[in-house]
Order: structure tokens, then C-alpha cells, then sequence
């Protein structure tokens, strides 16, 4: 009865381990950050530092996406020609997937990058391969801008 009731449980350890994940999306994932390893990290997830942010925004060369909450971005927002603000939570609706251009770089931006980097990496892997990241988000661009370098 013992030796039943072990590989009874065993069983059950077994199966709930192997079913516990979707395999398929695990494998999805492992060849899309296949690339993303040693030194190649940093660009692998298309991060663009504050500087080179605002040199794209100057040649306006971006569409900009604040992916923070309403209420956030009411308070403190983009006046960026071309940014939209899209919550995190509303993203990846087809209403608003439609609205992503493809004819140039979008860069997801949030306070301080860790949003952005979730957001903008599922995007990308779901096909957007122009989806970029303000490395460090908000809180750096706001550090980093003055009237010297606005210009």
C-alpha cells in the first residue's frame, strides 16, 4: 500500500511540475532571447540612453508611447509631436496595436524603465521589430533636461 501511495504522489509531483507552464510560449521565449546574451544585452532589448533620446525627439524621428497610468500621465505628461499615452494595461488590445506605426522607431517610456522594458520586449516579440525602450525612463529624462541642451 505504501509503495501505491508513493508512486501515487510521485505521479502527482511529476505531472504537476510538467503542466505547471505553457510549453509552448517556454519555448517561444527561449528562441527570442536566444540573442540575448554577454555584451549583446543592452542592445538586444533596444534601449536608447537619454541624450540619444532627445537628439531623436529634436529631428523627430520618433513615435513616442507613455505607457504609464492615466493618472500619471494627466499629471505629468508628453507634449512630444506624435506621443500617445497607452496604459501598460490597454496596450496590447487590437484597437491599439493598429494605432503603432511601422514606418519609424517607437520608444515605450514609464518612469523609470522597468514598464517599458516589459512592454517594449513583448511587443518585439510579438512582431514590432522597431520597438525601443528611454533607458531609465522619465525620471532620468527629467534629471538630464535644461535649457542647454533642449535646443
Amino acid at each position: 500500500m505504501k509503495k501505491v501511495f508513493l508512486i501515487f504522489i510521485l505521479f502527482l509531483l511529476t505531472t504537476s511540475v510538467t503542466s505547471a507552464y505553457d510549453k509552448i510560449m517556454a519555448e517561444s521565449y527561449a528562441q527570442y532571447f536566444k540573442p540575448f546574451s554577454e555584451k549583446s544585452v543592452g542592445k538586444s532589448l533596444h534601449m536608447i540612453g537619454t541624450a540619444t533620446f532627445v537628439e531623436y525627439v529634436k529631428a523627430e524621428e520618433l513615435f513616442v508611447i507613455d505607457i504609464r497610468t492615466s493618472g500619471e500621465a494627466k499629471i505629468y505628461g508628453f507634449t512630444i509631436p506624435g506621443s500617445i499615452a497607452i496604459p501598460m494595461d490597454k496596450i496590447f488590445k487590437p484597437e491599439n496595436l493598429v494605432r503603432l506605426p511601422t514606418d519609424k522607431k517607437i520608444v515605450i517610456v514609464c518612469k523609470a524603465g522597468h514598464r517599458a522594458m516589459a512592454v517594449s520586449t513583448a511587443l518585439r516579440h510579438i512582431g514590432f521589430d522597431n520597438v525601443y525602450l528611454l533607458k531609465l525612463g522619465l525620471q532620468d529624462l527629467a534629471k538630464y533636461l535644461s535649457p542647454n541642451n533642449a535646443y
